[in-house]
């Protein structure tokens, strides 16, 4: 009875636990992490962080400017002049024209980062120098913005450290980790094929030592284990690549356990059930 309740608190903790870190550590709704200023003319520039590409080394943002009333004709509200931003540490160059009489969008850009893959699930990635320069009219002047940057990557905290002043803003770098709950759930999905494995090798094993009777009908549990390992597997968030150090350290032997397992069984149906 003791253990049990024991059992019980110990699972609310640490359901509660799973909960709180879920929505302190980059789980949440999105929100900013760096508030810039709007241009002279009332223009601003946001920046919404959209995905993770480790294996690429890309970061994929979403770019929104919202031109200021100087820009737009009060009556269509349409731009009054032409429009273009310019965004580096892009994998391409990237630069977005609109012209007198349109209303400017969103539009995608693909940020180079750098980081380790092989360290998932405690992986994290930091991105080149950024920039965003606003060209208004036919004269085409560049003028550095200040960007807002919003978390809209669920499963990674994100951070903007503050740079410069803000009417002249340095270039920005976006810092990503995994969060802590992205990485405890991989921690026990991995848990629980090691679990898988030592369940069957005790059940294997305690039958091989007639320390349980022979069940024909177990050698099938054997055979939905082994093949629970690879959707376990795929299961992982943001799967890293086959062959990563979780398959040579984990996956591959936790495989092999149950084939062992499988044909310690095996071994007890040929001793049990010999023919008459």
């Amino acid at each position: 009875m003791r253990i049990g309740i024991v059992g019980l608190v110990v699972a609310i903790a640490a359901y509660l636990t799973l909960i709180v870190l879920y929505a302190t550590t980059g789980m949440g709704p999105p929100h900013p992490v760096a508030d810039g200023q709007p241009a002279g003319d009332g223009t601003t520039v946001t920046m919404d962080v959209q995905g993770v590409q480790a294996y690429n080394g890309v970061l994929v943002a979403n770019v929104t400017v919202s031109p200021g009333p100087a820009l737009l004709d009060p009556e269509t509200y349409n731009l009054k002049d032409d429009l273009s931003v310019a965004v580096t540490s892009a994998v391409t160059p990237t630069k977005r024209t609109w012209p007198k009489g349109t209303v400017p969008g969103v539009f995608p850009v693909s940020l180079s980062m750098t980081g380790d893959v092989s360290d998932w699930p405690f992986d994290g990635y930091r991105s080149g120098p950024i920039t965003v320069e606003l060209f208004r009219g036919p004269a085409q002047v560049p003028e550095r913005a200040s960007v807002t940057f919003v978390d809209r990557l669920p499963g990674w905290t994100v951070e903007v450290p503050s740079t410069g002043k803000p009417e002249k803003p340095a270039p920005y770098r976006v810092e990503v980790q995994r969060s802590p709950t992205t990485a405890a759930f991989a921690v026990v999905l991995l848990g629980l094929l090691v679990s898988i494995a030592g369940v069957a090798l005790f059940v294997a094993v305690q039958t091989a030592r007639d320390r349980r009777q022979f069940q024909p009908p177990m050698a099938t549990w054997f055979a939905a284990m082994l093949f629970a390992v690879i959707p376990l597997r795929n299961a992982l968030p943001d799967s890293p690549p086959f062959g990563a150090w979780i398959d040579v350290t984990i996956v591959l032997w936790v495989i092999v356990a149950l084939v062992v397992s499988m044909i310690i069984y095996v071994s007890c149906w040929w001793r049990h059930l010999k023919p008459a």
